[in-house]
């Protein structure tokens, strides 16, 4: 399936180093009509996989619009003067727009991915197992298993239908991140899958935050 993508980077005036919830909330504030841009609706928030994803990679913000989110970035992305994070404001130096129409799909090709941000795995209730396993095998294909599910999950938020089965292999390293004043288990490293996912895309809880960001690395080989 071909989805329109629209990445948009905003080089600033110095490297942010706030966290990524306060771009998304100024952006938010700033742009109330769109609703793309805070997930909050009349009558509560959108559950589904983020069609905008804010990131701060190296120090410089971006933000992902996928589909009807793309078209929001274009309308906005000439309104962004400076960006106002907690105590600090950074003037936006220049912009860069960058479009393109970005296939996802099951393949017969393996594909390499690295995780630019920290993957945010485990819900309270799969960490409470995850702890319990004693064996680095067994941990490491809990982990896969759970990788091929927001793999699905994202498929599904974006109306893809998969029935190919997905075939993961991963080379994970456990990390402390921070995430609204609370210190959860993530990851980072590399993973190789039978799926063809568009640089920057989000994988697993709190995407639209800028966790588990992918960027692809190489073409490994074919499934036999």
């Amino acid at each position: 399936m071909m989805l329109d993508t629209a990445v948009l980077i905003l080089n600033t005036d110095r490297p942010v180093r706030e966290p990524v919830a306060k771009l998304r909330g100024f952006i938010g504030d700033q742009f109330p009509d769109y609703s793309l841009l805070h997930h909050h609706v009349e009558d509560g928030y959108l559950y589904t996989y983020p069609k905008v994803q804010y990131k701060i990679i190296e120090g410089t913000p971006l933000m992902i619009g996928i589909d009807e989110g793309a078209k929001v970035l274009k309308e906005i992305s000439g309104d962004i003067k400076r960006l106002e994070l907690g105590n600090s404001i950074y003037r936006v130096s220049s912009k860069q727009i960058n479009e393109q129409e970005a296939e996802i799909i099951p393949q017969r090709v393996m594909y390499d991915y690295r995780f630019l941000t920290p993957w945010f795995a485990l819900n309270e209730k799969n960490y409470s197992t995850f702890t319990k396993i004693e064996s680095f095998r067994e941990k490491k294909l809990f982990l896969n298993n759970i990788l091929v599910g927001n793999l699905l999950s994202m498929c599904k938020g974006l109306g893809i239908i998969v029935n190919t089965r997905l075939h993961v292999h991963s080379r994970l390293s456990e990390e402390r991140i921070e995430f609204k004043g609370i210190s959860f288990t993530g990851f980072t490293g590399e993973f190789t899958v039978n799926f063809r996912i568009p640089d920057f895309f989000g994988i697993g809880k709190n995407a639209s935050h800028g966790f588990g960001t992918v960027r692809r690395i190489k073409e490994t080989g074919t499934i036999n």
